[in-house]
């Protein structure tokens, strides 16, 4: 088995790619404590009336359940996983919890992190990603084992797309520190 990682700080990390996973994964990243209740909500809705289950998972319970627990659906792992989110949430900023998710997310069969994921696929630095690769990236993270982002499937396609759309929504940039008016 082969194992990629390299950590890198958020600096060398396009905005784009930290813009792409939020549109993607959690828009309320900025403005939630660490769990989305709507987001929550609704998946409980939809999965009461689907077979295939839909999840919840802010990035910052993602963080968590990567940075200290196993793979694997249980409620141990689940009430653990809320701990630990609510204690990065309490002692970490979002820029923290943003520069800890993209180095450690699994990007691909044995890649993890933006830097490894972005030099196997694209042969560049992940500070030289494109938007369009950015996109690409976090299509794949609801199943980067399952998903290829150099041999994209249909799904990764309009995902992608739909993301560099949400992307253009935001007006192309994260904004950690909103300034008050």
């Amino acid at each position: 088995m082969k194992l990629k990682k390299t950590w890198v700080p958020l600096e060398q990390i396009t905005p784009n790619l930290q813009l792409a996973v939020v549109c993607s994964e959690d828009q309320n990243f900025l403005k939630h404590h660490g769990f989305d209740y709507d987001a929550i909500e609704k998946a409980m809705d939809y999965n009461d009336s689907h077979k295939h289950k839909r999840g919840a998972s802010t990035i910052s319970q993602q963080t968590a359940k990567n940075l200290f627990l196993w793979p694997g659906r249980s409620w141990v792992r689940k009430g653990l996983e809320v701990y630990f989110t609510f204690l990065l949430e309490l002692c970490w900023n979002k820029e923290r919890i943003m520069t800890v998710y993209l180095n450690i997310i699994e990007m691909g069969d044995g890649i993890y992190g933006a830097e490894a994921a972005s030099k196997e696929y694209f042969h560049k630095k992940a500070s030289s990603m494109t938007k369009t690769e950015c996109a690409t990236v976090a299509a794949i993270l609801p199943n980067p084992r399952k998903f290829s982002a150099t041999r994209p499937d249909a799904f990764v396609y309009t995902r992608s797309a739909w993301i560099q759309n949400q992307m253009s929504l935001w007006g192309g940039v994260l904004n950690y520190h909103p300034i008050d008016k």
